[in-house]
Formats: C-alpha cells, sequence, structure tokens
C-alpha cells in the first residue's frame, strides 16, 4: 500500500480520474439546473403568464372612486322633498401646524375666506367670519382633528379659480366636488323622510352598513365621507337611492407617476322615490296640529282647555290602497341641519326632542328636566274610548250578546271580591239607561264595555283564556304589533293587560281593557286599525312609496294594495258599530259636505302620580264608501272630541280639496270649520275611568 502512494505516475492516474469524475458529475448538475429553469420559463409563459399579465396591469393601474349622486325624493305630485346636487365644496382641514398659531390666526384666516366669498361668491350663500369659524369646528364638538371641515358649498366659478390660483396662499384648504343633499324648506314629514349621517361614523355601529365598504364591485363599495341614510326613508330605501360610484383610473409606472390618460367612468346617479304623501295636504296638517295645540293650551273653555298640551300626531291612510297621505310628528324641525352629515351639539340638544317620529315609536316633548318630562305622556297612548267599536266587535264575534241585546247603564258596574269591589264609571257620572251595542258606542258606555264584552269573555273562558282571546283580537286588527311599514325604530306598542292579569286577576285586565286600557299604540297602528273598520277587515300595510323611477324617468317598481291579514265578520256586526259610531258627538265638523264615522276617546295615563288626560280620535269618510282613514293623538291634550277631532276635519278638508273624498278634488277645505259644544263632555273621564 505504502509503495502505491510513493509511486508519482500511479498517484497522478488516480487523480485524473477523480477530476474526470468529478467534472461529469458538475455538467450533470448544471444540464439539470437548466433543464429546470426551461421547464419553469415554458410554465411562466404558457400557463400562468396571462394570469400574471394581467396582475401586472392591475398592479400599474390606480383608480380613485367618485361618490354618486344620491337619488331625489318626490311627493305624490312630483314635487321635491329631498333631493340631491352636485356642487363644489370648500372643505378646511386642521394640521398640526395650525394648531400651534395664535387663536388669532383662525380668525385671520376666516377674514381672507370671508372677503374672498364677498367678492367672488353668490351673495345669497354669503357667509360672516363668525358663520366660517363656527364651521371650522375649532373645538371639536362635531368632528375629530382630522376629520376636513366643509367650510362652504355651491361655490361659484370665480371662487374655484380663485383658490385654485392662490393656493399657497391658503393652507389646508381644498376644493372638492361632492353631492350635496337639500331639503324642503317647507319641512314636509321629516321624520318620514329621514336625514343622512357620514358613512365612516355608521360603519361599525349599524348592522347594515357593517360590510359596505368591503364589498368587491368597487363601483359598490362605500366611502367613509359620503352621506348615507341614517332614519326614515332616507335609510328605509338607501340602497336603490344611492346609486354607484363613478371611477377615475389612471396607469403608473413602479415610482407610482402616472405614465398615461386618465379613463373617467361617471358616477350612476341612485333611483328616484315617488312618495304617497301629498305636499299640500300634508303642510295643512302640520299647521293644523301647532295652531290647535296654540289654541287649546290657552283655551277659555273648559272642555277644551289642555294647558300642558304641546306636541301632535296624525296619520292618514286610504282606506283601499293603505297609502299614507300625511304622517306628522309636531313639532318638526329644518332638516338642512343635517348639512354635510353632521349635527352641531347646540341643534342636537334644541331638536332631540323632534328628531325621531312619534307617529312610529315613542316620543317626549321637550321639557327643562328629565323630572319634569316624566310627569308628561310620550306620542305612545292608550287608545281610550277609540277602542270600543272593536270592543263590541269582538262581543258580538265571542257570542257575549247580539246586536238587539241591551243592557242598563245606571251609570256604574262593579267587578272583583266582595267588599273590595272596583268601580267603572261613566264620563261625568252618566247613566244612560238602555243601551244596545251601538247606542253604547254612540255615548261611549264604559259600564257596558266592562260588564257586556270584559267581564264577559273573563266568564266564557274561565279566567286567564280570555287574555289570550283578547290579545289575539288586537293583533289580528293591528294593535301589538308592528303595521308592517318596515320603517326603522318602529314600535309594536306596550301591552299592559298581562301585567294586570298576573299582578291583579284576568277579570281586572279584560273589564280594563275593555274600554281603552291595559295597552298604548302608535297613531300609526291606530290608522291602520281605523282603516281595518272602515274597510270591514282589512289588514294593508302601509305604503309611503308608489313609484320608484331611474334617472330617465322610467319606472323600476311601482307599488299595489297589500293585504297583511283579513278578519271575516257578518256584515251586520260592520253595521252595528257604523251605526254608532255615525252617531258619536264631536266638535269641528259643522257645515261638512261629506259624512263620516268617528270615534272619540280621551285616554288616561299615569305618569309620576299625576293622572294625565289624552285626545284620541279616529274617523274615516265617506261614511257609506269610505276613501280615507284618520288617526290623531295630542298628549296631554284633554277630550278627544275637543283636542283631537278638529284636526282630523281639516285633514279630511285638505284631502276633498286636493284628492276628492267622492273622487272629484276641488271642495273648499274652508267652508263651514266651526265648532259646536253639543255633548261636549261627552268623552271626559270621571272616578279614574278614561273614555
Amino acid at each position: 500500500m505504502r509503495a502505491l502512494h510513493d509511486d508519482p505516475q500511479k498517484r497522478e492516474i488516480v487523480n485524473r480520474r477523480h477530476f474526470s469524475f468529478r467534472l461529469n458529475f458538475f455538467f450533470f448538475v448544471v444540464f439539470g439546473l437548466f433543464s429546470i429553469l426551461i421547464i419553469q420559463l415554458a410554465i411562466l409563459q404558457f400557463v400562468e403568464g396571462p394570469t400574471l399579465s394581467a396582475a401586472g396591469s392591475k398592479k400599474s393601474t390606480r383608480s380613485v372612486k367618485i361618490a354618486p349622486i344620491r337619488g331625489n325624493i318626490y311627493d305624490s305630485a312630483g314635487e321635491p322633498i329631498a333631493y340631491s346636487t352636485s356642487t363644489q365644496s370648500l372643505y378646511f382641514t386642521i394640521s398640526a401646524e395650525f394648531r400651534t398659531k395664535d387663536p388669532d390666526y383662525a380668525i385671520g384666516v376666516a377674514q381672507k375666506l370671508a372677503s374672498v366669498f364677498d367678492k367672488y361668491g353668490d351673495p345669497e350663500k354669503a357667509m360672516t367670519v363668525d358663520d366660517i369659524i363656527r364651521q371650522m369646528d375649532l373645538d371639536f364638538r362635531r368632528n375629530i382633528i382630522s376629520t376636513p371641515r366643509r367650510i362652504k358649498s355651491g361655490l361659484t366659478q370665480k371662487e374655484i379659480a380663485y383658490f385654485l390660483q392662490n393656493r399657497s396662499e391658503f393652507a389646508g384648504v381644498d376644493i372638492v366636488e361632492e353631492s350635496v343633499r337639500n331639503y324642503s324648506n317647507d319641512s314636509v314629514s321629516v321624520q318620514l323622510v329621514g336625514y343622512l349621517k357620514k358613512y365612516r361614523g355608521v360603519k361599525e355601529s349599524v348592522d347594515f352598513y357593517k360590510d359596505k365598504g368591503s364589498v368587491e364591485d368597487p363601483q359598490l363599495q362605500y366611502l367613509d365621507e359620503e352621506d348615507v341614510g341614517f332614519d326614515g326613508l332616507e335609510y328605509m330605501y338607501q340602497d336603490i337611492l344611492r346609486g354607484k360610484n363613478g371611477l377615475k383610473s389612471y396607469p403608473v409606472n413602479n415610482a407610482e407617476r402616472i405614465i398615461g390618460p386618465m379613463e373617467i367612468t361617471n358616477p350612476e346617479k341612485g333611483a328616484d322615490l315617488f312618495l304617497t304623501i301629498n305636499r299640500n295636504v300634508q303642510l295643512k296638517t302640520e299647521e293644523a296640529i301647532m295652531s290647535h295645540l296654540k289654541k287649546i293650551s290657552t283655551s277659555p273653555n273648559r272642555f277644551e282647555r289642555a294647558e300642558y298640551a304641546k306636541t301632535g300626531y296624525a296619520v292618514a291612510m286610504e282606506v283601499q290602497t293603505g297609502k299614507v297621505i300625511t304622517m306628522a310628528s309636531m313639532p318638526d324641525y329644518d332638516p338642512n341641519i343635517w348639512a354635510g352629515g353632521r349635527i352641531s351639539s347646540e341643534d342636537y340638544e334644541n331638536f332631540e326632542s323632534v328628531l325621531r317620529n312619534g307617529t312610529i315609536g315613542e316620543v317626549y316633548a321637550k321639557y327643562d328636566s328629565k323630572n319634569e318630562r316624566d310627569r308628561h305622556p310620550s306620542s305612545l297612548v292608550p287608545p281610550g274610548s277609540t277602542l270600543k267599536p272593536l270592543s263590541i266587535l269582538i262581543g258580538l264575534n265571542e257570542k257575549l250578546f247580539t246586536t238587539s241585546t241591551t243592557y242598563n247603564d245606571n251609570g256604574a258596574f262593579f267587578f272583583g271580591r266582595e267588599g273590595h269591589q272596583v268601580r267603572i264609571g261613566n264620563a261625568g257620572g252618566h247613566a244612560y239607561g238602555l243601551l244596545d251595542p251601538a247606542r253604547a258606542i254612540a255615548k261611549s258606555s264604559n259600564p257596558f264595555m266592562a260588564a257586556m264584552v270584559g267581564n264577559n269573555l273573563y266568564k266564557k273562558y274561565n279566567g286567564a283564556k280570555g287574555v289570550d282571546v283578547w290579545d289575539d283580537y288586537m293583533k289580528q286588527f293591528g294593535l301589538g304589533v308592528t303595521t308592517g311599514s318596515g320603517l326603522k325604530g318602529e314600535s309594536a306598542g306596550t301591552v299592559d293587560y298581562y301585567h294586570e292579569a298576573q299582578n291583579a286577576s284576568s277579570q281586572s285586565a279584560l273589564v280594563r281593557a275593555s274600554f281603552g286600557q291595559q295597552a298604548r299604540y302608535t297613531p300609526l297602528q291606530l290608522a291602520q286599525y281605523a282603516t281595518m273598520l272602515a274597510n270591514h277587515g282589512k289588514r294593508l300595510k302601509p305604503q309611503f312609496v308608489s313609484e320608484i323611477r331611474n334617472s330617465d324617468g322610467s319606472v323600476l317598481q311601482s307599488f299595489k294594495p297589500e293585504v297583511l291579514n283579513t278578519v271575516d265578520l257578518p256584515d251586520s256586526y260592520w253595521k252595528e258599530i257604523e251605526t254608532g259610531m255615525s252617531q258619536v258627538n264631536v266638535q269641528g265638523f259643522n257645515g261638512v259636505s261629506y259624512t263620516f264615522n268617528r270615534k272619540t276617546g280621551t285616554a288616561e295615563s299615569s305618569v309620576k302620580g299625576r293622572m294625565a288626560d289624552n285626545a284620541v280620535f279616529i274617523a274615516y269618510a265617506p261614511a257609506d264608501n269610505p276613501k280615507l282613514a284618520v288617526a290623531v293623538v295630542i298628549p296631554d291634550g284633554g277630550f278627544g272630541g275637543w283636542g283631537a277631532a278638529p284636526i282630523a276635519r281639516q285633514i279630511f278638508d285638505a284631502y276633498d280639496y286636493e284628492i276628492g273624498l267622492n273622487g272629484v278634488p276641488g271642495k273648499s277645505k274652508d267652508s263651514g270649520n266651526g265648532g259646536s259644544a253639543e255633548g261636549g263632555a261627552a268623552d271626559a273621564p270621571a272616578n279614574g275611568n278614561a273614555q
């Protein structure tokens, strides 16, 4: 072995063999790697090439979304209630450097802006220095520091040109093209229409908006600074009103510099809503409520006087279609305070009590303190005697009595255990003698309802079962359930008869419920209920929109009457309640040219130890061929015949003039608008019992 290693010739041969092997191995590895590279290039070229090419193209294109122009909202005659305009607006951003400046610096900036506005702007949109300072929101009452403040909308071409030419003099100022929401200065049904907020302010707090900013289609992605519906029809029809984003697309290189022409995809305007609301009837309703509130709060007439009355609510529905012609929650407010999707703290404090729709939910009047507010009822009040027509229908359908049955109303009905009996009396202590069901409605007899309906229902079902039967009837007539309107925040009302059955007795619950206590309902529910009485048992969905049209006027969708449920009862039962409702004494309807059926109600509410009398009224006209049903609620309004009925008269007259109760519009809405004292106290409460 040693000799082999010492032989130089043999050692050289071995080394050459090893080198040859290593060289061959190297070439083999290189060939293999090269083959793999060729295969990968082929895959990239022929398999993944199209995908990568598209991705590369996308990467080199940048897009900026343009917010769409929101669709308009019109009344039934095509008059605009809410509309959007495309405009140029001036925004101001508070920089960190700006915050370090002397407070007088902000005034100087405002003065410079004001001088430009005065010189080049529209005189009708003039702004003072104080106006500009307020819009700057320097104390962050409406915005956080990074949020641009909108100072002025509707810039003129001269204003725009000046700011663009002198950009260096106005640090933090930008000109932005945007869509601005405008509302009718007449404040037409503002709570029904609703208002807008910035998307960034609601995208985390409102479930409906949580995923709107992350949809795949860039034209449907919501933008942080766009205005979106937050209440009313603006919210209910948000996706229809919104439209689609536009896009500004431009190519860029690796340094993000624009290297080609910009392509613009124009935004698509949202669809327009044509409402069932009649502008003139609505305005007349609003005026009627406010003027009547003023009248009854200072009236020298003891039957009419209601010194605490501060709010009023009214709804009118067409009997055969379900179209809501007027919906008023008064007082209301100017919705333009929401301009820009924000509201100042001062405006919010002033208008908080009227922002919500009192015809569909619980709203309180404005008071100086919560303690004072709690002493007064909300917009949800018991129906009182307006429930008595339904109470009679239940009694007839349950065979508790017949249309010819009579009851001797001696002024009181007693129920309960011996020695602990509870008295149910009539308003004013009246005793009406022999009453059939129709006469019991006309005279608004509490003892009749308590004895013949409530107590008999309790005896028929031997207790608690009777409360379930009562509740089922209520819901069939839309009381204790939502109306199906679809409006955000609609209340189903509050039901207390189950609570009364549990804490007192089923007998007490049914007796008290029979004449309109033990529950509180919304004015819209009462209007739907009145409509059912008028059309003999069809519960119609309230309709607020008659048509949806696109921007060129083509009809995208029209709405037809929708029956939610029906209640089938013999014609004789309907005739009985109609006879009674036609004889109810009421104020404010002297000299009317149409027939009408009605029911007054004075519903009592216990509020912090005080008994408040609430005026409630339902009616429909004409009596023989009903066209319109109306419900009016005046919390703290006293007697229904005095506090609410005269408002309904003006609604009927306005509808008759604008549309026509008999199919022909144009009758005078001012004729014969006088009151009568006949039977004025018929529905006044007495002995703690409400009518």
